[in-house]
């Protein structure tokens, strides 16, 4: 982690990602976390994230860009259920996905890094747009591969911005 990460990390302190975790969820409307949910670990979303980001580059080895596109999101989605875990909430439903992302965002402005708080929703945007080229298929190689990168980017920044002690992208849970 660099120095400048390693700052714009610190000054989010734990209550204020749980609240705007819990704020998501109930912008989302999404359910409360039930006891069933114990099993919805931190550590087993971001494998899974892991587990996304390998396999969208072996569907783009395969050619198969519909895939590579939904998996890119998967890894972004995944990511963020992670963070979401780790800090006391359970995501159900891909409109709270969205919601816990727009409320971090919103977290990194009101802390006044504004360009982050854009480049993580506009980011995001580019992960939406890729879970709909699965469905559509539209998307050339060039398209998907930029936007593969811009998730792994992004997933990458949620996790040094808001699990920096445990969540190093690459595989460190």
């Amino acid at each position: 982690m660099t120095t400048a990460t390693a700052m714009a990390a610190a000054q989010y302190h734990e209550q204020e990602i749980t609240a705007a975790v819990a704020r998501g969820l109930v912008a989302a409307r999404d359910r409360p976390q039930p006891a069933e949910d114990a099993s919805c670990s931190p550590q087993k979303y971001a494998g899974m994230s892991r587990n996304f980001r390998a396999s969208a580059w072996k569907h783009l080895d395969e050619n198969d860009l519909a895939q590579a596109s939904n998996k890119a999101w998967g890894l972004v989605a995944e990511a963020v259920k992670a963070i979401s875990a780790r800090h006391g909430g359970i995501i159900h439903a891909h409109r709270s996905i969205w919601q816990v992302v727009r409320e971090l965002a919103r977290l990194v402005g009101d802390a006044g890094d504004t360009p982050t708080q854009d480049w993580i929703t506009n980011s995001f945007h580019v992960a939406l747009g890729l879970h709909s080229n699965f469905y559509e298929d539209k998307y050339q190689e060039v398209d998907v591969i930029a936007g593969l990168r811009l998730c792994e980017a992004l997933s990458r920044r949620l996790y040094e911005l808001f699990w920096p002690e445990g969540a190093a992208f690459d595989g460190n849970i």
